[in-house]
């Protein structure tokens, strides 16, 4: 995986995941003083519309990497940050098919259970890319370690001096 791809991973995630966690928050966490008001907040219509138009940039994104990362890694056997992988892969299908069924259900007992599997994959997804990627550092910071070299660190900054 190259740079780019990896940041149009990362930037897909971070975009889809803070809208979700924003609209969840709108439409669960809050409530609307008006009691005749259809939403709990007044960006909550607009959160949600740009959560849907980001989801499909991560579901391109995964694509995009699936040969040269996923699949990769997995016929390769390699064991580091297999874990959290695996987990994401699992959690992606779910999240992204109730996703859209959330969209196109009208029963009301089936709309909720698109909605808990869609937040609890959804979270799973997220728990799991966090966790990827602070163990890419951890490992990336251990073999410059073990090579001789550091991390490089910001430059520092001379001391001002005050006359």
């Amino acid at each position: 995986m190259n740079r780019t791809e990896a940041w149009f991973v990362h930037l897909s995630t971070l975009l889809v995941g803070v809208t979700g966690i924003v609209y969840a928050i709108m439409r669960y966490g809050m409530t609307s003083v008006d009691e005749f008001a259809i939403v709990n907040h007044p960006w909550q219509a607009d959160v949600q519309h740009y959560h849907i138009l980001f989801a499909p940039l991560l579901v391109f994104a995964v694509g995009l990497i699936w040969k040269r990362h996923i699949a990769t890694h997995y016929r390769m056997g390699l064991k580091t940050g297999r874990r959290s992988g695996v987990e994401m892969v699992l959690s992606l299908v779910p999240m992204t098919v109730s996703g859209y069924l959330i969209q196109v259900t009208s029963a009301e007992p089936w709309r909720n259970i698109w909605i808990v599997v869609h937040v609890t994959t959804s979270g799973l997804w997220l728990a799991g890319y966090a966790v990827h990627q602070f163990m890419a550092l951890r490992r990336k910071r251990e073999s410059a370690s073990d090579n001789g070299t550091s991390v490089p660190e910001e430059p520092r900054q001379p001391a001002a001096v005050t006359p």
